[in-house]
């Protein structure tokens, strides 16, 4: 993976969405969003921010996740920002360095990729322009989807130091990721980039990356947002064979979770066989996805370990796994106005039944076809199954325990509260969320 010195991103003086990500030693921002070099080095910084341990959005939102839904057991109340999501509750403040982290980092990223963006518009190599609109309107999406799954009202745009941000609901959140996914979207069809833009960036990244990824987080946050139409559209728009939306880790820049959590045994462990469902969702024993996010350690307490995307220091881990878009279809077709239960059965089916060899990462149940009650309750209960064992370890749990209508006992916080940071320098930061 290619590395660059990022002085722009380092450094870097993090307070409220007044947006005042300040770096005296930093190059100043007229070079650093002039180039396509530079501009792309400032692009390949938002992988970094985005990924690069235990502050990192990857981090918070797979401990959030986990910890408010009972996916995961603690291993060291020492531990006691994290401690305290398992507590949940008024546990989580709004001094919470989780809390703080996710605030934070997702919203340096979405300051920054405006940055890239506004930058390109201003290149002449259009073609270059568009390759690093679409790399950065990722990542900016993908930030503006944490803060909406976390908390109920986001920054509607980076504030300033006379203006601090406004806030918009999450579901506008949502729409608003949607709408800069789709506007690079628009400038990759008409300009495709070219091998200025590709020299700069990870060798990872080539126009499936950029096409797929896109089309996949139009396909999540419409789903999110209610918008159904055009999740069932973007999601059929993403090849079920593709599996190259990864993001790459090595000695320098490990993966967050396994260097933190799995490696030292130290923090949380998976549950167990049950992923943390009630008895009732429980995957079957002989369910092929538990021996692929679960190891057994028989000498060493808890028996049941970490596995899937975070059991290596330089493992990948996926932005999206292929069957999230059958599963936000099969969703999509239950509680859009006119359902379509049979349609929705058949995507559940194509889940349950597929093997991990047919799989592009490996993941399957290799089960037998649904043979529960046909109607949209207990359609969307198994699809709210199938999301969890699929997409074990997402940081999506609490966002589709949420959405798809799980007892509240299930969770143990709905939002997060606003972190003491946002609410001591800006006026119109809301009230925290009660539970």
């Amino acid at each position: 993976m290619k590395k660059f010195i990022l002085p722009l991103l380092a450094g870097i003086s993090l307070v409220s969405c007044k947006q005042e990500f300040t770096n005296p030693g930093a190059i100043n921002s007229s070079s650093a969003f002039s180039t396509p070099r530079t501009l792309a080095g400032v692009a390949v910084g938002l992988q970094n921010v985005y990924s690069n341990g235990r502050l990192s959005p990857v981090y918070t939102s797979v401990t959030a996740a986990g910890a408010l839904t009972n996916e995961y057991r603690l291993m060291n109340v020492g531990n006691t920002d994290e401690a305290n999501l398992f507590i949940g509750g008024p546990a989580v403040d709004n001094l919470n360095g989780i809390v703080g982290n996710m605030w934070t980092w997702n919203n340096k990223i979405i300051f920054d990729a405006d940055n890239v963006i506004n930058g390109a518009k201003t290149l002449g190599d259009k073609n270059t322009a568009a390759g690093l609109i679409a790399y950065a309107t990722i990542f900016k999406a993908l930030a503006i989807g944490n803060l909406a799954m976390y908390f109920e009202q986001i920054p509607s745009a980076p504030g300033s130091a006379t203006e601090p941000a406004r806030f918009q609901t999450r579901i506008e959140g949502f729409r608003r990721a949607v709408a800069a996914l789709r506007a690079s979207q628009a400038l990759l069809t008409a300009t495709p980039p070219g091998s200025t833009f590709y020299s700069n960036v990870p060798t990872s990244i080539d126009i499936n990356f950029l096409t797929n990824t896109t089309n996949a987080l139009i396909a999540r946050y419409s789903l999110f947002a209610g918008d159904f139409a055009d999740a069932i559209t973007a999601s059929n728009a993403v090849p079920p064979t593709y599996a190259g939306a990864l993001l790459g880790f090595d000695a320098v820049v490990p993966n967050p979770v396994f260097n933190t959590v799995t490696n030292t045994n130290n923090v949380y462990q998976i549950l167990d066989s049950t992923l943390g469902l009630p008895t009732a969702l429980a995957p079957d024993l002989t369910d092929a996805r538990i021996p692929f996010y679960t190891s057994i350690n028989a000498t060493v307490n808890p028996r049941y370990r970490i596995r899937g995307f975070y059991s290596g220091l330089t493992q990948s881990v996926p932005l999206y796994v292929p069957d999230e878009m059958r599963l936000i279809r099969a969703e999509a077709l239950v509680r859009q106005a006119a359902p379509n239960l049979a349609g929705a059965v058949t995507e559940i089916n194509a889940v349950r039944t597929q093997t991990p060899a047919a799989d592009p990462l490996g993941i399957g149940g290799s089960g037998t076809n649904y043979t529960g009650t046909v109607d949209a309750p207990s359609l969307l209960a198994e699809i709210y199954r199938q999301r969890c064992i699929e997409m074990c370890m997402s940081g999506m749990r609490l966002e589709d325990s949420r959405r798809l209508g799980r007892p509240v006992s299930e969770r143990k916080r709905n939002f997060f509260p606003y972190p003491t940071r946002e609410r001591d320098n800006n006026p119109n930061t809301p009230a925290d969320p009660s539970f």
